[in-house]
């Protein structure tokens, strides 16, 4: 089997306890092509399996150790675990960080939990089937690589890669983890910033309503080590707001707002008090930033925003969907600033949250996106509607991330020009979208085929620089474009005077490697390459109209070769010269 180093960083970085373990490492693993696994009670644990995997890493990747890219959309994960003896009398949480596609979960055979989404976290009070000293745990995944219905993001429903789709996933592909709580715990934390009235709002959500008890919350927000407030709440319900002034901002400045080019954040400690002791304690954090569309402007923190991103796959050479490392997710930020990108549109994959942490603090606008479907049916929205709800859950107290993309290019949707249903369908996301987040920018169906948005956005793959020059001379040329042949809105609606972005574009292929690939268009040199990047680039910064790109795309994956980077994150020219094309400062 390949070595690799285990997954071993804190997998919530939102929402911290201090005591945790992981289920990471060496598990037995076994295909189920034959689909025998049910009846021949596999769930008890004890089947001996004729594998072994490195989890988080899925069967398809080299770090799993087995690099297996064929279809066995059934398998079966088995290991066991001993819950430490300082957890004695507290109920333990069991947490998978995602599994491809459908999970049902057994500890001691007892069957704890079923999941069904590839891409959102869920979690299971275990308690009451644990034993004492060793407890077996088995984990049924089951996939469904042909289905076209299915939510999957570039996950390729043929066996070999091809084009713009890639390796698919099977299993496990995020962090497993235990972690003890006390009978009553505080379920989850959600932040509301408003820098106009210089208040967070803070809701505190505990696993159950107090019953017969007195319950209090002491919460401590924290600036660059300075306490900035300290209250205490009175907890009835299972659910609490408390709203606090922040009186610290006296220069209107930017002093602690939250910003890519000053990603400031606040440390937030909740410590809940169930008849005056400590029941549980959390850390987090929270940003002041404020995402905004003032007047047909695109704003951040109540000043007109030039948004310069990068396309993102959130693929890895090794890990497939799953980072080697956590640095190799900060690494790819850090890359991407030194190119002068301000932001990600993290493309069809909902990405580990670790991502997003580092995204937080090192200050890098995030576009949170689903990972679509190809095909309408009336499963396939009761799927994608369910597991976008868990991903805008998950994600909602990040500050670096400021627009949800729930439909991107008409995915899951391919009728939407003249289908009624499908209309409604992108409708219905925009509006479920904002119902649960209204301090975020919404786009109904990034790239064309618009219904109601809070942002207009193109996709244009044009890679001459005279007619990209002439498309985005004037509004009235853009909005009557139609690059790739398609409408902006679709169903009845129109342009409502929304900022204009061009949010993917450009797809330069640049063979720097012994290997052919596919793109866009493409280049012969490093002179050639930068001379087509500025082409493209240009033009759209100097447009009076647009107010934000997304170049396509920040690395090369797989047979696609249009990347800045290279697969495995080597530049293929210098990133100074990159970030002066993309600060619009190359001539």
């Amino acid at each position: 089997m390949t070595q690799t180093a285990l997954r071993t960083e804190y997998p919530r970085p939102q929402f911290v306890r201090a005591e945790w373990q992981h289920l990471n490492g060496t598990w037995e693993f076994e295909f189920d092509d034959e689909r025998i696994g049910d009846a021949a009670e596999w769930s008890s644990g004890n089947h001996a399996f004729s594998r072994q995997i490195q989890v988080p890493f899925t069967y398809q990747s080299k770090l799993s150790g087995i690099e297996d890219t064929g279809f066995h959309d059934l398998v079966w994960y088995k290991r066991s675990f001993t819950v430490p003896e300082e957890w004695a009398g507290q109920r333990v949480i069991l947490h998978f960080g995602a599994v491809d596609y459908q999970a049902t979960v057994w500890v001691n055979n007892r069957q704890v939990a079923y999941h069904e989404g590839g891409h959102t976290p869920f979690q299971t009070d275990i308690t009451l089937a644990l034993q004492a000293g060793e407890n077996s745990l088995v984990v049924r995944a089951e996939d469904f690589s042909r289905d076209v219905t299915l939510p999957r993001g570039k996950q390729y429903w043929k066996e070999d890669s091809a084009s713009i789709f890639y390796t698919r996933t099977t299993g496990i592909w995020q962090t497993v983890w235990l972690e003890p709580v006390s009978e009553y715990y505080i379920r989850k934390l959600k932040f509301k910033p408003d820098i106009d009235r210089n208040e967070i709002q803070i809701r505190t959500f505990l696993n159950q309503a107090p019953a017969g008890c007195k319950a209090e919350a002491r919460i401590e927000i924290r600036f660059k080590d300075e306490y900035r407030a300290v209250t205490t709440l009175s907890i009835d319900h299972a659910e609490e707001t408390r709203t606090i002034g922040l009186h610290d901002f006296n220069d209107h400045s930017l002093g602690r707002w939250w910003s890519p080019e000053h990603p400031n954040l606040y440390e937030v400690t909740v410590t809940l008090f169930v008849d005056g002791t400590q029941a549980d304690k959390a850390e987090s954090y929270f940003g002041m930033r404020k995402i905004a569309v003032e007047a047909g402007k695109l704003m951040l923190n109540n000043r007109i925003y030039c948004m310069r991103l990068v396309l993102d796959q959130g693929y890895f050479p090794e890990g497939i969907l799953t980072a080697p490392s956590d640095g190799d997710l900060k690494r790819d930020i850090e890359l991407a600033k030194q190119m002068g990108f301000n932001g990600a549109r993290k493309h069809q994959k909902i990405e580990d949250p670790r991502y997003l942490y580092w995204a937080d603090r090192l200050g890098y606008l995030v576009w949170g996106e689903m990972a679509n479907a190809y095909a309408y049916s009336e499963e396939y929205v009761r799927k994608v509607t369910a597991e976008w709800q868990e991903a805008v859950e998950r994600d909602y107290n990040h500050p670096s991330l400021v627009v949800w993309v729930p439909l991107n290019e008409s995915w899951g949707v391919p009728n939407i020009l003249i289908d009624k249903r499908q209309q409604r369908h992108a409708m219905a996301m925009y509006f479920l979208t904002k119902s649960l987040d209204d301090s975020r920018l919404v786009i109904s169906n990034d790239g064309w085929e618009q219904m109601t948005t809070d942002l207009v956005t193109i996709h244009d793959y044009e890679w001459r620089r005279e007619d990209l020059t002439e498309r985005y001379s004037t509004l009235e040329r853009t909005l009557v474009g139609k690059p790739h042949r398609r409408e902006l809105f679709v169903g009845g609606t129109a342009y409502a005077g929304q900022p204009v972005l061009v949010t993917e574009f450009g797809g330069i292929a640049y063979k720097k490697s012994d290997w052919e690939g596919w793109g866009y268009s493409g280049a012969d040199n490093d002179e050639d390459f930068l001379a087509k990047l500025a082409d493209v680039i240009e033009p759209l910064l100097q447009s009076p109209h647009v107010q934000g790109i997304c170049y396509t795309q920040l690395t090369d994956v797989e047979q696609e070769i249009n990347g800045l980077l290279t697969y495995d994150r080597v530049p293929k020219v210098p990133l100074e010269h990159i970030k002066q094309i993309v600060a619009g400062q190359s001539r």
